[in-house]
């Protein structure tokens, strides 16, 4: 199933998750999606490592997703490939049945300045593959508070918008726990002529010291909502959780509130506490 097909039809629920080490066996990841799979998700996409690494484990993560009959988004970047290797790497998505791919420059590994590929950027990327492989269905990302490279939020709007008119179908956002700037994303996207899909990528606030550090990677604003939670619980883990979840659970209905097409959990492969999020917010498929 096409995710831009099902995007035509409903508000969908996804989850993120990321294959283990070489040397961990599947069964850890096969247990948190058995659980994650109970709120029927419409899919699933799994991430691999900068420059390539583990996307073995990426193929084997997807295909145990695709056997258990749900639909596998594998992500699948710049960094490394030349032409040739993506023209492969899709004619083997193709034959193992995926019909779905997140297509990203990709971060660079330690002491690389580029993606030494043929493709720096995602929107040749795109390009490239969705001429090559019109059967298939590729997504984008955005970053609703602006790429951390991008000079200004006008130069990224039109970066995106290149994303779209080179093929993307759909949109899968960077974590951002600014709802109000998320709005005005989506704003001035549709105003710049983005007109597919957006999914909002959610991380769920679960401990203190994850979240600020992928939130200040990823260049994004922490509200004042959140900030006093840390402020007031950096020391004490349960009852961070605690309000991460209650504020984990607002946030999701905010976004709902927003209008957006999809809600995608970067689950970190935990589900226990994303069960109790969902629950908590009365969310399911």
């Amino acid at each position: 199933m096409k995710i831009a097909e099902l995007l035509k039809k409903k508000t969908t629920l996804s989850f993120e998750v990321f294959p283990p080490k070489d040397e961990v066996p599947l069964d850890g990841i096969q247990n948190t999606l058995s659980h994650l799979y109970q709120f029927k998700p419409d899919f699933i996409s799994c991430t691999y490592g900068a420059g390539g690494s583990k996307r073995g484990r990426n193929i084997e993560l997807c295909e145990a997703v695709e056997k258990s009959g749900h639909v596998v988004m594998p992500h699948l970047t710049c960094v490394g490939h030349n032409r040739d290797e993506m023209k492969n790497i899709i004619k083997d998505y193709i034959n193992r049945g995926f019909e779905n791919v997140l297509a990203l420059r990709g971060d660079f590994p330690d002491g690389w300045d580029s993606t030494k590929g043929d493709f720096s950027h995602a929107n040749e990327l795109i390009a490239y593959l969705s001429a090559e492989f019109p059967q298939m269905c590729f997504a984008a990302a955005a970053y609703p508070e602006k790429h951390i490279s991008a000079p200004s939020m006008e130069t990224d709007i039109a970066y995106l918008r290149s994303k779209q008119d080179n093929g993307a179908q759909f949109i899968i956002t960077q974590l951002c726990h600014d709802v109000p700037a998320f709005q005005r994303f989506l704003e001035r996207i549709r105003k710049a002529g983005v007109t597919i899909p957006v999914i909002a990528g959610i991380m769920p606030v679960l401990s203190c010291e994850p979240i600020i550090r992928m939130t200040i990677f990823n260049g994004c604003s922490i509200p004042a909502e959140l900030a006093a939670i840390i402020g007031k619980y950096q020391h004490d883990p349960v009852s961070f959780t605690r309000a991460g979840i209650e504020y984990t659970v607002v946030q999701l209905h905010r976004y709902i509130a927003a209008g957006v097409n999809g809600l995608h959990l970067y689950s970190l492969n935990k589900w226990e506490k994303i069960t109790e999020v969902l629950n908590t917010a009365g969310i399911s498929n």
